[in-house]
């Protein structure tokens, strides 16, 4: 659905701090510098460093002056995640207050020997699009009195959705609009597939998911363009956004930059990062040569 006619359409660019941006980022930088001038719209920056143990300010840095010399032009100010605690605390607090989350206290190891004995029994352990086992039932099922004993003898533990009970408070299926390089038209959400999902955890006060969501509907934005291997998170998303009333964005996944094994590329591919083509001597016509822009 394109945005009202009294409103520009809004796009954003929104990478993480952790590392040094790669040709896989301009791509998705320059696609939505494109979209915006062709729609005359508006073009954002966010820096989604809600990560406090991997992003640094040296990174952030980096991706000023990576993107500035890719040509990417972007409104000020720009926004950090990092300053919007209060924000996601309050999303998570309305949340609960629907009774949608519970304190999950299993590590990732006692997960991934839970699963290890479920295949090696010869069942089949459920997982997510991304291929990462689904978080068991344990503590989902745990009563009140069971969950307050854990907490106050002050176990570790992260939040999560409660998935059954998320989707039997929809009144009807999520859909969203896609225009992308994949499927495109009207696409239909299966949030249940990624199972109860980390909405927050004690060394990130905010998953990708909650926080992404709450700041597209803060931001305006009304076009989020980003790569193909966000298209399964867009199901998790569409459900928080009608759990939480914000407004119904258009998607836009693009290709992807793939490296020599097919994979996409990552912050550690030194050779397909942007500094590095930079210092070997390329200009930016040259990267965008590369991506075929």
């Amino acid at each position: 659905m394109p945005a009202p006619a009294h409103q520009k359409p809004v796009f954003r660019f929104a990478p993480s701090p952790n590392g040094l941006l790669h040709l896989g980022h301009a791509l998705s930088a320059l696609i939505n510098q494109q979209m915006a001038e062709v729609a005359d719209g508006r073009l954002l920056l966010r820096i989604e460093d809600i990560d406090l143990t991997r992003c640094t300010p040296e990174f952030e840095a980096a991706v000023y002056r990576d993107l500035e010399w890719i040509g990417f032009r972007w409104e000020q100010p720009v926004r950090r995640q990092s300053e919007q605690l209060d924000l996601y605390r309050s999303a998570l607090g309305r949340l609960d207050d629907m009774g949608l989350i519970y304190p999950a206290f299993l590590t990732r190891g006692e997960v991934k020997e839970r699963v290890a004995l479920a295949e090696r029994e010869g069942r089949i352990w459920p997982r997510d699009p991304d291929g990462a086992p689904l978080y068991p039932a344990d503590d989902r099922s745990r009563t009140h009195q069971e969950r307050q004993d854990l907490l106050e003898r002050g176990l570790k533990h992260a939040l999560r959705l409660d998935m059954q009970k998320a989707l039997t408070l929809l009144d009807a299926g999520l859909t969203w609009h896609e225009t992308g390089d994949g499927e495109r038209g009207t696409i239909h959400a299966d949030p249940a597939a990624w199972g109860d999902v980390i909405l927050s955890r004690s060394d990130a006060p905010s998953s990708y998911h909650l926080s992404v969501v709450v700041d597209d509907a803060a931001q305006g934005v009304t076009h989020v363009v980003r790569g193909m291997d966000l298209f399964h998170a867009t199901f998790v998303h569409r459900l928080l956004q009608v759990l939480l009333g914000l407004p119904q964005p258009v998607y836009h996944h693009h290709r992807l930059i793939t490296g020599p094994d097919g994979r996409k590329l990552s912050k550690s591919e030194g050779a397909t990062g942007i500094a590095a083509l930079r210092e070997a001597g390329h200009s930016p016509q040259d990267l965008r040569h590369l991506l075929g822009l």
